[in-house]
């Protein structure tokens, strides 16, 4: 398959943070592959399968978590990638990456390290995936980090868009191994980036209905999946609805995937270069006006009715509660943290509470729910919403 002259190219790659002599080659992979590879074999990336995406320690086996989410956004992305001949197995990379910096309860947890930090800066989980892959996760002998290349770490840094106010995270990491953080990210960061959006828009539906929380003729009368939800039934009279609503959200992916690769190419006319990419002024891959108007109408709707819902608030309150109880045991005495983040622990601030927050951030949510009942000797109010 012709590479597009706009695909990053790991025979151009700008390298790795740490260049190591004379190491081995273990198989025909490009670096890309290899940092795939290095983020699927890491313990950060296991951990996702006991980490919030919507739903607290669900009792259901059928609900997602950062994992499988993670799974899903890299099938998305290497779909989108494939049909723009861009490099799939950066796009799958980013894509499995991008939620390892979560703190365990989602953004719930976030939140509560962020307000714990607040005299260290605070805690941001976009920064601490890269402080994650560049300085925690360290299994090699030569340096710290997984050492992903450039590009990796520059999609990750920046999928969203130019960042133009670093927190302290992201700025040390920065001044250690240049990122060049004003620009825009590659275009296979940016596709990673909106099948994030695409594969939660639509598979949220499913578990929010699944655990009672969406009303089902709501959904199906939204405008951003209406349309859709009628052609289906049109197309499968007589089907089980839940048969039905497994081919809607089918769709929908499809959809929104057609369209973005619809108005990606038209915004890509004339860029001939990967560097254009990366000073073209905007986002390249993009959904059009009428479709991202839509999903931003439904992401509200989502708000409003699912990640607002009344129990969601609740567990996320009792969330942050568990973790602030967390932060300010192991704050007031370190030495209830395992063994190797005690023998690491840093004498002076900020350094010695944003070590602590590493620690917690690390935790899935029920290592930090047990090891908050061993520490408090209580058992914490119930995390579980399902």
């Amino acid at each position: 398959m012709a590479r597009a002259p706009y695909a990053s190219d790991p025979a151009h790659s700008r390298g790795r943070e740490f260049t190591i002599e004379g190491s081995l080659s273990r198989g025909p992979r490009s670096d890309y592959q290899r940092d795939r590879d290095r983020i699927i074999h890491s313990i950060a990336f296991r951990r996702l399968r006991y980490k919030t995406q919507v739903f607290v320690a669900p009792d259901g086996d059928h609900y997602r978590v950062r994992l499988t989410h993670s799974l899903e956004v890299a099938q998305i992305a290497r779909v989108i990638a494939r049909a723009m001949n861009l490099d799939e197995d950066l796009a799958e990379a980013l894509a499995l990456a991008h939620d390892i910096g979560h703190a365990p309860f989602g953004h719930a947890g976030e939140d509560a390290l962020n307000a714990a930090l607040v005299h260290a800066g605070g805690f941001d989980h976009n920064a601490q995936s890269l402080r994650t892959l560049m300085r925690l996760e360290s299994p090699y002998c030569e340096h710290d980090g997984l050492n992903l290349t450039w590009e990796t770490l520059e999609g990750l840094a920046k999928h969203n868009g130019p960042v133009l106010d670093p927190g302290w995270a992201l700025t040390e990491l920065d001044a250690a191994y240049n990122l060049d953080l004003g620009s825009h990210a590659s275009l296979e960061a940016q596709v990673a980036a909106l099948s994030d959006d695409i594969a939660y828009d639509n598979h949220d539906i499913d578990d929010g209905l699944r655990a009672g929380f969406l009303n089902l003729d709501e959904v199906l009368a939204h405008p951003f999946v209406a349309q859709q939800w009628a052609a289906v039934e049109k197309r499968y009279p007589g089907v089980p609805r839940n048969r039905q609503l497994s081919e809607l959200i089918r769709s929908q992916i499809g959809v929104m995937v057609n369209d973005l690769l619809e108005e990606s190419a038209r915004r890509l006319v004339g860029i001939t270069s990967v560097d254009e990419v990366r000073q073209a002024g905007r986002q390249l891959i993009a959904f059009s006006p009428e479709v991202e108007e839509g999903e931003r109408a439904f992401k509200r709707f989502m708000y409003e009715k699912l990640y607002f819902h009344p129990e969601q608030l609740e567990t996320a309150r009792r969330a942050r509660a568990l973790l602030a109880e967390l932060y300010s045991a192991y704050s007031q005495d370190p030495v209830l943290m395992d063994e190797e983040w005690i023998d690491t622990l840093p004498r002076h601030e900020p350094e010695r509470s944003r070590h602590i927050a590493d620690y917690i951030a690390g935790m899935t949510d029920r290592f930090a729910i047990a090891r908050h009942a061993e520490i408090y000797e209580r058992t914490p109010e119930v995390l579980r919403n399902v």
